[in-house]
């Protein structure tokens, strides 16, 4: 599957404290947090939440470098949480998708490793869905 999209029943704060568990009991590492309503705050403008997850670790990034060192532009991996039109959506390309287009079957055996593992972060938010 190349993109998991869903609606949850949390704001968009409690899905991403969720994730941020999820993925550092997996174990992976949260590589950047963007908070774009923060961001938009601090210039004075006002948004609905709007935040992206880059997850990834340092292993992992070294495997995927090795088979196709052009592929480390999609690294880390992210997963986007939003709040549009009173709902809480999240969304994340799957690793296995994302590596595709490379036609490499060193990355499509990462990317299969990781969709497992992002499919389990993701699983975070199960009870919540709608």
């Amino acid at each position: 599957m190349e993109l998991k999209r869903f609606v949850v029943r949390l704001p968009a704060a409690a899905a991403i404290e969720r994730l941020t568990e999820a993925a550092a009991a997996v174990p992976m590492g949260l590589v950047a947090h963007i908070n774009g309503q923060a961001n938009c705050a601090r210039k004075g403008i006002e948004v609905p939440p709007d935040q992206i997850l880059e997850i990834f670790r340092p292993d992992f990034a070294v495997k995927v470098w090795a088979a196709d060192k052009r592929a480390g532009i999609d690294i880390p991996i992210r997963i986007h949480v939003c709040e549009h039109e009173g709902r809480t959506w999240v969304a994340c390309r799957m690793p296995s998708w994302i590596f595709e287009p490379y036609d490499n079957p060193a990355l499509d055996a990462i990317g299969c490793e990781l969709d497992e593992i992002f499919a389990r972060i993701l699983a975070a938010l199960d009870d919540v869905k709608e």
